[in-house]
């Protein structure tokens, strides 16, 4: 049917519409009561380093950069082996019921918990064991995740993203070194603008634009002196994994304005950038679908359900989003009014992402391109050819607007690297956080001045998935297979401890516990089917973390229906300001003294 990608998009976007406008508006007012006079834990605690009061336009870029890293372009570009239609009908609707209402809940419930992260506010709503058994995962699941992004970041700055083979013939496929200048220099630039905001007191909105024009000038300059390192690839690809963990641990520690804010609204700048010309390429070409409509079982696919929700994951729902709402994002917002924007926005933001994904993998190449790369499981199923079908299809609908292939394919390549960066680095403080809760749950004292202790730890998790070598692959590419359900997993848990805070307040929980139950229930019948599939191939290591991770997962959702029946408050813990009779102190120990701060 001719331009029936067009119409798929029109209809898409018309939903998203209507979902803010009158859903999530209904969420705030009559489910999560916002108060635009409450006060934030961004202003009672706040101590210049993780708690700052952050104006809207900047802590949305922030947190849309945060939460948008790899997955929500690599998990569409698979689920779409299916057809375009389940893909594109999970990805829209998904987000809208579930996903933006999972990252809008977390937000909430933790700012009204001192901005304290999802396991700790899972903790005064469950029970103290449910804390334990949330950090575990948590530490597991992010330590994994960013592994991996710093092995796939090192390899899009390789030369070659697969290196060409003289005997057989093959020529290779090319890396994106060339995006590596702009995506140092952004961080320059986001030193500048935090000290020149921050510290001499000029208008960010200035200081932005003159940014961004640079940004985009980099770009240019990446396309035209791409940086590769005289080094085999091996050991570039090396040189690569230790840079990068070592901007994470400065990103973990530093005040959040000196880095983590302003790089990610500059980079925020280019993603909305990124987008809009996308999807005006896309409008200007009016491209058909190559895909089929539906296609119910691929050559050596597993079956769509409940795969094809666990494979879009991050397009539709992330569990990761919980832990970006409830640490960074909480503890900055500066009125709980605008957690509408930033939370359900925000995972709105990432939703079109996923769906240009869709549209670019299923109208942004030809049908010989379709048939050859999704002709079976095996073809799709590596990075090189997720990242290639991305990057080529959304550089055709730039060429639509009379950007030249190669310059398209830089920006691209740069808006791909962005999103994982500004992933990266959020997340390492993170899991930074998270460290330091475990820490005070079993009396340690990993608190040394700027938090380097708990980054420290943070940082070599990190390392230990990018370069510990299992079976001759990095540990993060052998234990990927298992991120897909651990992220679900995250998003339920996070979702059933929301629903307890809305429940023990009698107010409307059926919003998040519908959506809670199916999370759950696709989930864990994917980690029950995993376990299978381990098995029968004698994967042990494999089948060892999943099967712990499936008790750790059924444990937290018992205790979690045990309170749910039950009804009741966990007695032993005030961690929410409505049920405290006293403020308990900031977890970095400093908000004793600034706790009346503006």
């Amino acid at each position: 049917m001719k331009h029936d990608a067009l119409l798929a998009c029109l209809v898409s976007l018309g939903v998203y519409a209507l979902g803010y406008t009158i859903y999530a508006r209904y969420l705030a007012r009559h489910v999560f009561s916002l108060d635009p006079d409450a006060q934030t834990p961004a202003h009672t605690l706040r101590d210049g380093i993780d708690y700052v009061p952050t104006r809207k336009s900047v802590l949305y870029g922030h947190h849309f950069a945060s939460i948008t890293g790899l997955a929500p372009m690599l998990g569409p570009a698979v689920a779409v082996i299916w057809g375009w239609l389940p893909a594109m009908l999970w990805v829209v609707f998904g987000a809208l019921l579930i996903g933006c209402v999972h990252d809008f809940g977390a937000l909430v419930v933790s700012i009204r918990a001192r901005g304290m992260s999802i396991g700790k506010v899972a903790e005064g709503v469950i029970g103290e064991r449910t804390k334990t058994l949330f950090h575990l995962i948590i530490f597991f699941g992010v330590a994994l995740a960013m592994g991996v992004f710093v092995l796939v970041i090192a390899l899009l700055f390789g030369e070659f993203l697969r290196p060409p083979n003289t005997a057989t013939g093959f020529e290779g496929i090319a890396g994106y070194p060339q995006s590596i200048l702009p995506s140092f220099g952004v961080m320059l630039l986001a030193v500048v603008v935090g000290w020149l905001s921050y510290k001499r007191g000029f208008d960010l909105r200035r200081l932005a634009a003159i940014a961004f024009v640079v940004q985009l000038g980099l770009v240019w300059l990446g396309s035209r002196f791409p940086v590769v390192l005289p080094l085999a690839a091996a050991d570039a690809g090396q040189v690569w994994i230790v840079i990068l963990l070592a901007y994470a641990f400065l990103a973990s520690v530093l005040p959040v304005w000196v880095l983590l804010q302003p790089r990610d609204f500059i980079n925020s700048l280019l993603l909305y950038l990124g987008l809009a010309l996308l999807y005006l390429g896309f409008f200007s070409g009016a491209p058909t679908f190559v895909a089929p409509m539906l296609e119910t079982a691929p050559e050596g696919a597993p079956s769509l359900f409940p795969f094809v929700f666990i494979v879009i994951a991050c397009g539709a729902v992330s569990g990761f989003h919980s832990l970006v709402s409830s640490g960074t994002t909480a503890k900055q917002l500066a009125n709980e009014a605008d957690a509408r924007a930033i939370g359900y926005g925000g995972m709105l933001g990432e939703s079109l992402l996923g769906l240009m994904a869709v549209l670019a993998c299923t109208a942004g190449v030809s049908q010989a391109e379709w048939g050859e790369r999704y002709a079976s499981w095996g073809n799709i199923n590596g990075l090189h050819v997720k990242l290639g079908v991305f990057i080529q299809g959304c550089a055709h609908f730039l060429t639509e607007l009379g950007i030249p292939v190669e310059l398209g394919l830089t920006f691209i390549a740069v808006v791909v690297v962005s999103f994982a960066l500004t992933t990266l680095d959020s997340a390492t403080r993170l899991l930074r956080y998270n460290i330091e809760e475990m820490a005070e749950t079993l009396g340690l004292r990993l608190r040394t001045p700027g938090k380097l202790g708990a980054a420290l730890v943070a940082c070599l998790a990190i390392a230990f998935f990018a370069l510990i070598r299992i079976d001759g692959k990095p540990a993060g590419s052998v234990l990927w297979t298992l991120f897909g359900t651990i992220n679900q997993l995250l998003a339920g848990l996070a979702l059933l401890t929301v629903t307890l805070y809305l429940r023990q307040r009698d107010r409307q929980w059926w919003w998040t516990g519908v959506p809670c139950v199916l999370v759950l229930a696709t989930t864990l019948s994917a980690m029950v089917i995993n376990l299978q599939g381990f098995w029968q191939k004698e994967s042990w290591l494999l089948l060892s973390v999943g099967g712990v991770l499936l008790v750790l997962a059924v444990w937290v959702i018992v205790e979690g229906l045990l309170r749910l029946l039950r009804n009741d408050k966990v007695a032993h813990l005030a961690v929410f300001a409505e049920d405290a009779t006293t403020r308990p102190a900031a977890d970095d120990g400093s908000a004793s003294a600034v706790a009346g701060a503006p």
